[in-house]
């Protein structure tokens, strides 16, 4: 079975979560013996096609990108129709409006599985004009999955454009790499880079650093927490969060800049905890939370109505606040940092409920069913 996969931007170029969200399900997918190839836009692409273990990347030039849209010409137009051909299965990612495009001048027949990561939050006018055309593609779509009951529940556009046949519920999930061997220094390494003292207790930020992570009232509230905070990832806030803590005092704040991989394994396995605030449902799923779950580590986030709050299980894995709320977050934070039976026990949970919903097996044995439902159908 041959599926390609249809998202704006793809590694080599600079990370995000939903580009991993990708890698994982072609990967674990990939292990089932599908074979994925992804279709992206690039400012350099050069080479066009990069081998990876989880499939071919094909990119073509993104011209433009006005609200983090990118835009092809008449050239991706072509190399769609091409990949579009061979794929028994297309897999578009939303949201990215240009896929839409692509998709209506592209005359896809095949099959088409579209994952709605996310509703579109911050740009209301692109949501207005871009309207029509995304209404229409998500009609046409043979399954739409969503990565969460709560997302399938509280999107509006989910309900008002996809019938409750073709609506799915996929969780997103992550390939365990937990025991895979690190350098021996590593953490010893960045304890020094960061000024953490050996077996002291730190909680982790981690990923890009955007408007919609709830960042700041992270900082807000840093002065009255009794650990440290390590905020790792960069992004258009980072100055904006450095200038805040300065101004609240927060001198436990620690930005760690971008890390490598053994130096976000190094923060997973010594953090007490993982910290995402995120205030805005463009932070749909929470990737990280996956990865804190699979290190064992208690989660402390936000309730937005998205994913987020179906990865933490709130009492049981960790604990989930009102968002911008600073009271709450501090009593969930100190409540781990002084009671550390208790973020085992919840720790534990967290790696039994990964486990169960968010492994590599279980992401790829329920897309793979999902190609096979929709080609037979």
């Amino acid at each position: 079975m041959r599926v390609v996969h249809v998202y704006r931007t793809y590694f080599p170029d600079p990370p995000g979560g939903l580009q991993e969200a990708i890698r994982q399900i072609a990967l674990a997918t990939r292990e089932r013996g599908v074979e994925p190839r992804i279709l992206t836009l690039s400012p350099s692409p050069t080479p066009t096609v990069v081998e990876r273990p989880e499939g071919q990347v094909i990119r073509e030039k993104s011209w433009a990108a006005p609200a983090s849209c990118d835009l092809g010409g008449p050239c991706s137009v072509i190399r769609y129709r091409e990949l579009a051909d061979w794929a028994d299965v297309v897999h578009f990612h939303f949201p990215w409006p240009f896929a839409d495009v692509l998709h209506l001048l592209g005359r896809t027949s095949k099959p088409t599985v579209m994952t709605y990561h996310s509703d579109i939050v911050r740009q209301k006018l692109l949501g207005a004009v871009y309207g029509p055309l995304m209404r229409r593609t998500l009609r046409s779509m043979s399954a739409v999955v969503a990565t969460s009951a709560a997302y399938a529940r509280t999107s509006e556009t989910l309900a008002a454009c996809v019938s409750k046949e073709r609506l799915k519920t996929i969780p997103l999930g992550i390939i365990d790499y937990r025991d895979e061997p690190q350098p021996l220094d590593a953490r010893r390494k960045l304890e020094s880079r960061l000024g953490l003292a050996p077996a002291e207790p730190y909680f982790l930020a981690l990923g890009v650093l955007r408007y919609y992570k709830g960042l700041h009232t992270l900082v807000e509230a840093a002065r009255h927490v009794q650990a440290k905070i390590v905020i790792a990832g960069s992004g258009p806030e980072r100055e904006r969060l450095a200038a805040l803590a300065r101004q609240h005092g927060a001198t436990n704040v620690v930005f760690a800049g971008q890390v490598t991989h053994e130096e976000k394994v190094a923060l997973l396995e010594g953090c007490r905890a993982m910290v995402l605030p995120s205030h805005l449902r463009s932070e749909a799923f929470g990737m990280v939370l996956v990865e804190a779950a699979m290190f064992g580590k208690p989660m402390v986030c936000c309730e937005v109505g998205s994913g987020t709050s179906f990865v933490n299980e709130d009492g049981v894995t960790g604990f989930v606040v009102p968002p911008e709320a600073p009271e709450p977050l501090i009593a969930a934070i100190n409540r781990l940092t002084l009671d550390e039976a208790l973020a085992c026990g919840m720790g534990a949970a967290a790696r039994q409920r990964y486990e169960r919903l968010f492994s590599g097996a279980a992401l790829g044995n329920a897309y793979k069913s999902l190609y096979e439902h929709v080609l037979s159908s």
